[in-house]
C-alpha cells in the first residue's frame, strides 16, 4: 500500500509473527489491508515517512515499466529538419506517432508523476524545438525528461490521442480533457488542458499541455494535517462549526484553497448533515458529500438555486467569480446555511473590498461572513539534509525579524543533497499552509456595515491586528524561526513587501 508506505520488515516463524511499519498506523485503510492478508499474528509499528520512503527507493518498489522500455529502446529516428516547412506531412507524423517509444514515454510520465507526488505535468516544446516534460513538485517545476529526436507535435499528438474529449487535429484553440489510469493498483485521474502557443518555428502549430494529477490518496482529510499553527487552527475550527455564515478561502492559484476546503468539509460531514457542493471541475470525490459538477448545461447560478431546494445543511461554492455567484452565496448563508467558497485576492482584508466592488451591499457582507482566510503553501525543509545558513541582516530586517530574533535564532537552508533518500535532492519535503485569519468581530462588522462610498480596507486591517490577527508575513516568519522553512522560501512565497 504505497500511499501509506505499509511495508513488511520482519518475519518470525515460530510463533508466526509478521511485523509491518507505516508512517500512519492509525489510518483505517492500513488495518483493513492487514486484515485482508489473513495472517496469524501481525504487529504494526510506526516509522517516519522519510525512513519508509528510503526503503522504497532503495528497494526499487516503485517501478516504472514504461520508462524502463523507453531506456531500453533505441533513440527514435529524427524525421529531419522539415519542421519549418509549411507543407506539413501528416503521414510522416503518423509514422512517428506509431513508434511505441513515444507511447511508453507518455505513459512513463504519468506513472513517474504519481510516484514522485507531482501535482502537475507540463509537456511543451522548449526554445530549442525539443519537447520537454516537467513535473511540479512541492510548488516548483522540475525538468524530468527532454526528448530531442522527435518532432514536438508527435509526442503532443500522442498525449491528445490518449486523452478523452480532446481532438488531436484541433491545434488552434484550447481544449480540456481527462485521462484515467490504474497505477500501482489505484485508479488515478488526470485533468488535461491543451493550449496553442507561439514558437520561433513560425510554420509549426505548437501546443502546451498541462496535466493535473488527481490522486485521491493525497487528499488531506484532517485539518490537523494542514500544518496550521495552533491558534489559527482553533479559529478555523470554530468558524466551520457555526450553523450559518460564510467561510471564504482566498489566495492565488495553487495556494491550497481547495485542499483546505475539502479538509474542512470532511471535518464536519456526517450522516446527519446534507453537504452539497457546486464545483467546476470536481477535483476529488469526498465520501458523504453530494458534489455537483458545473458545466454548460448546469451553471453555478442555476445549481445554487437547485441546491436551496435540496434541503442542504452545508453548501460549498467552488469560487466566487462574479456578482451573481456572490449574491447567491450570501443568500445561501443568510437563509440559514453554513457556506464555503474561495476568492482570488492577496490577503484577507482585500477580500472584503473585492466583494464590495462586485456590488454586494456592505451590510450583507458584514452580517453574512464568519471568517476570511488568506492562505499560501510554504515548503518544509527536508529534516535529513537541511543546513545552517548565514543570512543577510538587512534582508532579515526588511522581512520583519527583530534584532533579538536575528541574534538569537539559527536559520536553516535547504541542503539539496542529491543522495538524500527523503527529498531526492529537492531540499524540501512537503508543504504546510500559512494563513491570515480575519475574524468578523463586532468591531469589524461595524466598520464594514457603516461603509458609505469607500470601504476602509486599512481600517479593517488595523482593527484585525488589534483583535489578534497574525498576517501571512508574521506566520511565515514564525515558520522560519521554528526551523520549518528557509528565508529563501519565505521570500519566494511572501515576497519582500508587506502583506
Amino acid at each position: 500500500m504505497q500511499a501509506l508506505h505499509l511495508l513488511p520488515v520482519q518475519y518470525e516463524e515460530s510463533p508466526e509473527i509478521w511485523t509491518f511499519i507505516t508512517f500512519d498506523p492509525l489510518h483505517h485503510e492500513v488495518h483493513f489491508l492487514l486484515k485482508s492478508l489473513e495472517l496469524n499474528h501481525v504487529e504494526l509499528e510506526y516509522a517516519p515517512q522519510h525512513f519508509t520512503t528510503g526503503l522504497i527507493v532503495d528497494g526499487d518498489l516503485l517501478r516504472n515499466e514504461y520508462f524502463e522500455r523507453v531506456q531500453l529502446t533505441d533513440s527514435v529516428v529524427d524525421l529531419g529538419d522539415d519542421i519549418e516547412e509549411p507543407d506539413f506531412v501528416e503521414d510522416s507524423l503518423e509514422a512517428e506517432i506509431a513508434r511505441s517509444a513515444l507511447v511508453n514515454l507518455f505513459e512513463a510520465s504519468l506513472v513517474e508523476a504519481v510516484h514522485r507526488g507531482a501535482s502537475d505535468i507540463h509537456i511543451f516544446p522548449n526554445e530549442d524545438g525539443h519537447v520537454a516534460i516537467h513535473f511540479r513538485l512541492s510548488g516548483e517545476l522540475e525538468t524530468w525528461y527532454v526528448e530531442k529526436y522527435v518532432r514536438p507535435e508527435a509526442l503532443l499528438a500522442v498525449v491528445k490521442d490518449r486523452t478523452i474529449n480532446v481532438d488531436r487535429f484541433e491545434r488552434e484553440s484550447g481544449q480540456d480533457g481527462f485521462i484515467q489510469r490504474k497505477i500501482d493498483g489505484t485508479l488515478i485521474r488526470f485533468r488535461v488542458s491543451v493550449l496553442p502557443i507561439t514558437h520561433t518555428s513560425r510554420h509549426a502549430k505548437f501546443e502546451s499541455i498541462v496535466i493535473r494529477v488527481l490522486d485521491d490518496r493525497n487528499v488531506i482529510a484532517r485539518l490537523d494535517d494542514l500544518g496550521l499553527c495552533e491558534e489559527d487552527l482553533a479559529v478555523f475550527q470554530d468558524a466551520i462549526r457555526q450553523p450559518t455564515g460564510i467561510v471564504i478561502l482566498t489566495g492565488p492559484t495553487g495556494s491550497g484553497k481547495t485542499t483546505t476546503l475539502y479538509a474542512a468539509l470532511q471535518e464536519i460531514t456526517s450522516p446527519k448533515r446534507n453537504v452539497l457542493t457546486a464545483e467546476d471541475p470536481v477535483e476529488y470525490v469526498i465520501p458523504g458529500v453530494r458534489q455537483l459538477r458545473i458545466g454548460h448545461k448546469l451553471g453555478v447560478g442555476e445549481a445554487l438555486r437547485f441546491i436551496l431546494r435540496h434541503d442542504p445543511d452545508v453548501v460549498m461554492v467552488g469560487e466566487i467569480r462574479d456578482k451573481l455567484t456572490a449574491d447567491l452565496a450570501v443568500h445561501v448563508a443568510n437563509t440559514g446555511h453554513l457556506t464555503f467558497s474561495t476568492l482570488h485576492t492577496n490577503d484577507a482584508p482585500s477580500a472584503v473590498t473585492r466583494l464590495y466592488m462586485l456590488g454586494i451591499e456592505p451590510f450583507l457582507v458584514a452580517n453574512s461572513i464568519n471568517l476570511i482566510v488568506a492562505q499560501r503553501l510554504i515548503r518544509v525543509l527536508c529534516p535529513d539534509c537541511a543546513e545552517e545558513s548565514e543570512e543577510d541582516p538587512d534582508i532579515l530586517n526588511r522581512l520583519g525579524f527583530t534584532k533579538k530574533e536575528i541574534a538569537d535564532s539559527t536559520f536553516l537552508k535547504s541542503g539539496a543533497d542529491p543522495d538524500c533518500a527523503n527529498c531526492g535532492g529537492i531540499g524540501y519535503s512537503g508543504r504546510n499552509a500559512i494563513t491570515e485569519m480575519l475574524q468578523f468581530t463586532p468591531e469589524i462588522r461595524r466598520i464594514i456595515a457603516t461603509t458609505d462610498r469607500f470601504l476602509d480596507e486599512d481600517g479593517i486591517r488595523n482593527q484585525a491586528s488589534k483583535d489578534g490577527m497574525s498576517t501571512l508575513r508574521s506566520n511565515a516568519r514564525n515558520a522560519v524561526l521554528r526551523g520549518e522553512t528557509s528565508v529563501d522560501e519565505m521570500m519566494r512565497v511572501i515576497g519582500t513587501r508587506a502583506i
